[in-house]
């Protein structure tokens, strides 16, 4: 039963497997329901600095910050937003080739990039392809700090301002709903006028006047600055909810899986035990018909 002792080896080790994987999947969706929170309650934030900026924007127009300027240079910066740790289905390599994509259309338009990646995979794959890595941030462990995303990205946001930059993409993995997420690659900068819209989109219905402290380019200055802040710490936001979600996800299919292997592994088990019940019977009876002669 050398056979049958093989496959009893194999069941309890996947039966193992199966623990760990439903273990990640609880663990995974309670991450999910914190970061879901975390997500929803940064966006309140987001869409009231929007409408501040577009307010500002349009009461102010003869002023133009750096951010909404264009340039010609022929260098574009990249910030990749991904996970530091595996095991969360396709959703990394989804946001990575639709990164590639985007390389690759900047190379055919005779433009080079400058990348910050924020997330260990994102890392590792920039350094892979061999793209220019500026500055990163890893380890940011389940909860997104602003104060470790503000010094890597201002790399980007401070040549873009100097006119190094012709323009900054974004590339985060949106959350839609639990079974579903999108990898997503936006313009971040230049600022367009109808990104600072409201969230329908519509026009102000209104006009504003502001009393500026100490003055209107200082204050436009520093809200703009806080505005992509705030979209980028929305996509690490949005992303972190996809990773839970995805791995939870993942690790459900996983266990399933492994439930599925287990019921097979036992029958090929049963079917091998009665051959090997059969098999004996068989010499047994065939040594009692010669014992006997007949």
């Amino acid at each position: 039963m050398a056979a049958g002792k093989e496959i009893r080896g194999k069941i309890k080790s996947v039966e193992n497997t199966k623990k760990i994987t439903k273990a990640m999947e609880m663990v995974a969706a309670s991450k999910m329901r914190k970061a879901q929170e975390r997500m929803r309650s940064a966006r309140p934030y987001s869409e009231k600095i929007r409408a501040i900026a577009s307010n500002l924007s349009q009461a102010n127009p003869e002023y133009t910050h750096a951010f909404m300027k264009t340039s010609d240079a022929k260098v574009a910066g990249m910030i990749v937003v991904t996970t530091d740790k595996g095991l969360c289905g396709g959703m990394n390599t989804n946001v990575l080739r639709a990164v590639t994509s985007k390389l690759r259309e900047l190379q055919a338009a005779g433009v080079s990039t400058e990348a910050v990646a924020i997330g260990n995979k994102g890392l590792g794959f920039l350094t892979r392809v061999g793209a220019k890595v500026v500055s990163q941030a890893v380890q940011l462990g389940d909860t997104p700090h602003l104060e470790k995303l503000i010094g890597p990205v201002k790399v980007l946001l401070d040549a873009y301002a100097e006119g190094r930059l012709s323009a900054v993409y974004l590339s985060y993995t949106k959350f839609v709903n639990t079974m579903r997420q999108e990898s997503v690659v936006e313009q971040l900068l230049p600022l367009k006028a109808e990104s600072l819209k409201g969230g329908e989109g519509s026009a102000p219905q209104h006009a504003w006047d502001y009393i500026y402290e100490p003055d209107a380019q200082t204050v436009i200055d520093d809200l703009l600055v806080r505005y992509v802040e705030s979209l980028v710490y929305q996509a690490v936001a949005e992303n972190m909810a996809s990773e839970q979600s995805a791995r939870m996800v993942a690790m459900k299919a996983a266990t399933d899986n492994a439930g599925n292997l287990i019921n097979e592994l036992k029958l090929v088990y049963n079917k091998t035990r009665q051959a090997g019940i059969t098999k004996e019977l068989s010499e047994i009876v065939s040594g009692a018909a010669a014992a006997t002669g007949n």
